[in-house]
């Protein structure tokens, strides 16, 4: 019988000191903006993503990641959500936002915007010394049903939230 080891059992994202998040639901429209980011950079930029970054597609469940950073006695010294909101600016328009600026209302019951979820994050920044950091796009539409895709303002901001994303990785190390 082999014993576990802690970090055998601790997740991933818990062990690396960088993880970036990305939010959103992609079955509906520019709220799957934060997946898309996600995926870009592991596609286009990941040659300029350090190995102690741990990039996370959370869909629509960064609740429970979020549970388990909390309670978990390793965790990511910074972490960098990255979601779409409807905040009345330009579209498409990338803008870092604070937990306390966080819009009360997004598409789903299980976005970063509600509570438990806001309250996670304020926990993880004032409880546990977690550096946390809010990219956001503004987004053009949103349907009330499932219409996956994101606006073409929205894709076009894509590389900024990218290269913003690298700058802070950058500015970190």
């Amino acid at each position: 019988m082999q014993l576990l080891r802690p970090d055998d059992i601790v997740p991933e994202f818990c062990r690396k000191p960088i993880l970036i998040l990305g939010c959103g639901n992609n079955l509906f429209g520019d709220d799957g903006f934060g997946p898309a980011v996600v995926e870009r950079l592991q596609t286009d930029y990941n040659g300029r993503i350090p190995d102690d970054v741990c990039i996370l597609d959370a869909g629509t469940g960064a609740r429970n990641i979020l549970f388990t950073l909390t309670l978990s006695e390793r965790r990511p010294e910074k972490l960098i959500i990255v979601d779409a909101v409807e905040v009345g600016r330009a579209p498409g328009e990338i803008f870092t936002l604070e937990i306390d600026d966080l819009p009360l209302r997004k598409i789903d019951d299980f976005s970063m915007h509600q509570l438990p979820t806001s309250n996670l994050l304020r926990e993880l920044k004032t409880l546990c010394g977690v550096d946390v950091r809010i990219v956001s796009c503004q987004v053009e539409r949103i349907p009330d049903s499932v219409s996956p895709g994101l606006s073409q303002t929205v894709q076009r901001a894509l590389p900024k939230a990218c290269e913003m994303i690298l700058e802070d990785l950058e500015g970190y190390a």
